[in-house]
């Protein structure tokens, strides 16, 4: 088995853990399942995760189904890489998250006609403030990776001294605080930006307002969008975009699918006896676990709904369309 050593003195990218699969059949939709079938289930065992190593070298063992796994140049996703020249750093770093997200392993023949055309996984970072922002586009006709957009927040209440502290404790042990450094941008700048980027995939219109077009946000659990989001609006004195009104959590339909209790993208990834890959709670390497447990349940034939819908940009409102819910 091949081994690729990382060095994370010198590396400004996530790493890679991975947390052993599970030793027993796959889950398989609650609507598949005959009743005796579902009175010999039983609760599966934890998985045991691995957790990362210190030490300034470490031996990490890359995914069987890749060649090669390479970290993600977290300067590219965010569009300011400027070593695309450089052959040795295109060696080291991958710049395409297609890599991570092939849906080869995947058997078609279930895939259900999806209501919506996209699926935006969203995935936030940050308890005092926001301090990631990042998106991944899957199309739901085919499971396949589209495109993503990244940021990384620079919060407006806190004194760079504060700053400082918050960054090194949260994404020092990742290795990326100097990536952060380097390209976080203001609440308000990101939404621009994102804007700009729904936009160029005809999935929204300022001029237009209202919700995603044929397109839907996909969170694991509520917090982003119910909590996160409108309370950072509030420090960032913005209105509430409208097309952050409704969404789809993807523990709601896992529920309702498998008939299984997912408290969160690990325990998902663990009833599927799916590989952790990256590193957790850095949020696009979040995002992309949670796309590879969507991807998944649309391959078992599971049909993405939204779950919960917000009255207003000025009421806190939320209503939630599924009786089963986490």
């Amino acid at each position: 088995m091949a081994f690729t050593r990382l060095h994370s003195s010198t590396v400004l990218f996530s790493h890679l853990r991975t947390f052993s699969p599970l030793s027993q059949p796959p889950l398989v939709p609650f609507s598949s399942l005959s009743l005796s079938r579902l009175a010999n289930r039983r609760t599966p065992v934890s998985a045991s995760i691995v957790a990362m190593d210190q030490n300034p070298t470490e031996e990490i063992e890359a995914p069987p189904t890749r060649k090669k796994w390479k970290p993600l140049c977290l300067y590219y996703i965010q569009g300011k890489c400027t070593m695309m020249e450089d052959g040795s750093h295109l060696e080291k770093f991958n710049h395409n998250l297609e890599l991570d997200l092939g849906v080869d392993g995947f058997v078609l023949n279930k895939l259900k006609p999806q209501e919506l055309d996209y699926l935006l996984v969203l995935d936030l970072e940050g308890k005092v403030e926001i301090l990631e922002f990042p998106v991944v586009m899957i199309d739901t006709r085919t499971m396949k990776f589209v495109d993503s957009f990244h940021r990384f927040v620079r919060p407006t209440m806190m004194s760079e001294q504060k700053i400082t502290q918050y960054i090194e404790g949260k994404y020092g042990k990742f290795g990326v605080d100097r990536v952060w450094h380097d390209t976080a941008i203001p609440f308000k700048d990101v939404l621009q930006e994102f804007e700009h980027w729904l936009a160029h995939h005809n999935l929204w219109e300022k001029v237009n307002g209202g919700p995603l077009n044929r397109a839907a946000f996909v969170t694991c659990g509520n917090w982003d969008l119910k909590t996160k989001v409108p309370d950072q609006c509030q420090v960032s004195k913005i209105k509430l975009p409208p097309y952050f009104m409704e969404w789809i959590n993807l523990k709601d339909i896992f529920l309702n699918f498998y008939n299984r209790r997912a408290t969160g993208m690990v325990t998902m990834m663990r009833e599927l006896q799916m590989p952790l890959f990256g590193s957790h709670h850095l949020g696009i390497d979040d995002a992309k676990n949670i796309v590879r447990v969507l991807q998944h349940m649309l391959s078992d034939g599971a049909l993405m709904q939204i779950t919960a819908r917000r009255g207003s940009s000025e009421s806190g409102d939320v209503k939630f369309t599924f009786k089963n819910r986490i």
